[in-house]
């Protein structure tokens, strides 16, 4: 996962309605019925199938915090599918996203302007097309690639080139992110 990916996971689970499961057991108990098995669980979250049946027993309750740390992930992206569906398409044919991102951004500009590639702090909101083709992206399987080349033609239209009211023939690449963050 790159870094756009995990940027639009994070947005996702922002807009959780309700907790996940907070104790060791009960989030186990939560991947068992999401994932049918202890030996699925534990593939998972990379553990053996007897450290599930303990948790999920209760029999230990402190995993080493690189386990807990996969278990929070993993109960995390399977928690409220349908309440992050709905937000992601309301933000794609509604509201648009917004996209705060310090990063380098590099040009391709005429003669005689700057090229140089600077480091700039965006607050941008991109219109729901723009969000659209990023989930798409996503749900192909686009790789981080790809999907900083949406970024930085979305932030290129609404932010460098103020919707066509400026800087006609700037090309915009987003290179080196520092941060990125999403929200819907």
């Amino acid at each position: 996962m790159g870094d756009i990916d995990d940027a639009l996971e994070r947005a996702g689970q922002e807009q959780f309605t309700r907790q996940p499961p907070k104790t060791l057991k009960s989030r186990i108990g939560y991947l068992m019925r999401q994932l049918g098995s202890t030996r699925a669980v534990a593939a998972e979250i990379g553990v053996s199938q007897r450290s599930v049946e303990r948790y999920l027993k209760g029999e230990r309750k402190r995993p080493p915090l690189d386990v807990a740390d996969r278990i929070d992930a993993a109960v995390r992206a399977r928690w409220q599918p349908r309440v992050r569906d709905r937000a992601r398409k309301h933000a794609a044919t509604t509201t648009g996203i917004t996209i705060e991102t310090r990063a380098r951004f590099g040009y391709t500009a005429p003669t005689g302007t700057t090229d140089d590639g600077r480091l700039r702090r965006l607050t941008v909101h991109l219109p729901p097309h723009y969000a659209q083709r990023l989930f798409d992206a996503r749900a192909a399987g686009a790789g981080d690639a790809q999907m900083r080349h949406i970024v930085a033609e979305g932030l290129q239209e609404i932010y460098f080139k103020d919707g066509g009211r400026r800087a006609d023939h700037l090309e915009v690449e987003l290179n080196d992110i520092d941060y990125i963050d999403v929200s819907f």
